[in-house]
């Protein structure tokens, strides 16, 4: 299927490796240049140079911190019109709700939920202007199904998503959409430190909390980046272009409910 992107210019944050790098060698693949923002310059780097050969497309770099106001000064100086936006920072860390402090609200509220905004409101003007513009927000599976301990990263990325179901609407028929991937166990370098740390504090081996993990999920397996930004470029196409607000779940079937 050809998605119709050849030519596109994209802005892909956090996509130096795991979701936001499958997202980007995605687009890539379909013939869209791609601006890549990610803290680590090094590892930034050689994504791009990975990406350009296998793709061909013009690769824009862009090392900075998108939840600051300079970061998303910066990466928006290098891409200043993109028609495909995908959002993406990393989570708030996991813990009891009764020791997180306002500023570790306020930090979470800024990366999960303002960051998003802003790029939003940097970009989707100029979307609906030339009547083409695809948003999408890497969001959590626990906006769906919430996670006890990622109290921070469900409120930040719910309050995202009450934003976005209203927006999306306002924003469609000038040909932009904004939709939300609900991500759940990806096999990622996150993931990866997570159950390295959940098996040392059970004492058990890495591999056999691995293994046991995979066992939970109904697909038996983690999914893989390169499957998750093949679902983000199909919501960048022009054949999605009649699915707005929506939150797209790809979690192997862990979700139990219906609706």
């Amino acid at each position: 299927m050809d998605l119709g992107l050849k030519g596109k210019q994209a802005l892909v944050c956090g996509a130096s490796k795991g979701l936001g790098r499958g997202c980007a060698e995605a687009l890539a693949a379909e013939g869209v240049n791609v601006t890549l923002v990610a803290r680590t310059a090094d590892a930034l780097e050689a994504t791009a140079e990975a990406i350009r050969k296998a793709s061909g497309v013009n690769v824009t770099t862009v090392a900075c911190d998108i939840t600051t106001p300079e970061g998303r000064a910066k990466a928006l100086a290098a891409c200043p019109q993109p028609d495909i936006l995908v959002t993406n920072a990393g989570g708030p860390p996991p813990g009891d709700f009764r020791n997180w402090t306002r500023d570790d609200w306020i930090a979470a509220v800024d990366a999960n939920m303002l960051t998003p905004i802003e790029l939003i409101k940097a970009t989707v003007d100029g979307m609906m202007a030339r009547g083409f513009g695809r948003i999408v927000n890497i969001t959590s599976s626990a906006v769906k199904a919430p996670i006890d301990v990622l109290g921070l990263s469900n409120g930040a990325r719910s309050g995202l998503t009450g934003f976005v179901a209203g927006l999306a609407r306002k924003t469609v028929a000038n040909g932009v959409t904004i939709n939300n991937l609900l991500p759940g166990q990806f096999d990622t370098d996150r993931l990866k430190k997570t159950m390295a740390a959940s098996a040392a504090a059970a004492g058990k081996s890495t591999e056999d909390m691995f293994a046991a993990r995979q066992q939970q999920i109904p697909a038996r397996r983690f999914g893989n980046p390169a499957e998750f930004g093949a679902v983000c470029a199909f919501l960048c196409s022009v054949h999605a272009g009649y699915m707005t607000g929506q939150n797209v779940l790809l979690d192997g079937g862990n979700y139990p409910g219906t609706f």
